[in-house]
């Protein structure tokens, strides 16, 4: 018996709520004096949540082709610099085979990975470049992963020293694209990246895992947000849960896909994802 999806439509609607109004003030609106102006948030609001969706759905649509029963996605609206927490589906049935478990690991992230890129490349067309102004008080600063910053150039071009670029909300929607796809992609735990260590190296995927934990502790001494997400994964735990039939060895094509998981892991890794100056 299947459930009702309202709870995960009523979160989606939650988060939509939560991710427009993150959008309008992102855009300067005074929400208690226009907040009619609340639709200024709809480019970075239906960004973020295409995104989101395509990664969710993904997986989602990735399991159902390899007969595993999966969910549909679960938003978590949140009121933070984002305005969600990011979504996640739940498994409902084992996971067979290795090539199983790295298509429906690896589907999400490159599915988003690819939408983000479209979100940045747009959104840099439609973003400003301001002289740095004199500054009055504390100010939120976006690191930047290599592909961004690789974008950046091709987009804008060379920025001088004494100025910066106001991010176009979508652009700010793709940037938060590339952190989701490099914090999904961390090879620790019951991540995307967890699915596709363990598919690659099996039972050793606990060491890795724990490498990539205490790693995190270490990056928080720089970004205490990895504190955070090191305490996470540690809570959730660093094993994975054994596949069905592990004696099936993973073909070279999925050999390929992670790989190709790797490569956007590092093209979207931010070391230091926000400072306040």
């Amino acid at each position: 018996m299947r459930k009702s999806p309202l709870l995960n439509l009523a979160l989606f609607l939650l988060t939509f709520a939560s991710t427009l109004t993150v959008g309008a003030i992102h855009a300067g609106v005074d929400l208690l004096k226009d907040p009619q102006d609340i639709v200024r948030g709809l480019p970075f609001s239906l960004a973020l949540l295409s995104i989101l969706l395509v990664h969710e759905f993904s997986h989602y649509i990735t399991s159902r082709r390899h007969g595993i029963e999966a969910s549909l996605p679960y938003f978590i609206p949140a009121p933070t610099l984002f305005g969600t927490l990011g979504a996640f589906i739940k498994m409902r049935s084992a996971i067979t085979t290795k090539n199983a478990l790295m298509d429906i690991g690896s589907s999400g992230p490159i599915a988003g990975f690819l939408v983000s890129i479209v979100a940045v490349v747009v959104g840099l067309h439609y973003s400003e470049i301001h002289a740095i102004p004199r500054q009055t008080g504390e100010m939120i600063v976006l690191g930047d992963s290599l592909l961004f910053i690789a974008l950046t150039k091709i987009v804008i071009g060379s920025i001088p020293d004494t100025y910066e670029v106001y991010l176009h909300p979508v652009a700010f929607a793709g940037w938060i694209g590339f952190f989701v796809t490099s914090l999904n992609l961390i090879p620790a735990g019951q991540l995307d990246g967890g699915h596709i260590a363990y598919a690659i190296l099996g039972e050793r995927h606990g060491w890795l895992s724990k490498f990539m934990i205490g790693l995190l502790v270490i990056l928080g001494y720089f970004f205490q947000g990895w504190l955070v997400w090191a305490v996470l994964l540690l809570f959730l735990g660093s094993k994975h849960p054994p596949i069905l039939f592990p004696e099936v060895p993973l073909d070279p094509k999925r050999k390929a896909i992670g790989f190709l998981a790797l490569v956007i892991f590092i093209l979207t890794f931010i070391p230091i994802p926000v400072t306040i100056k």
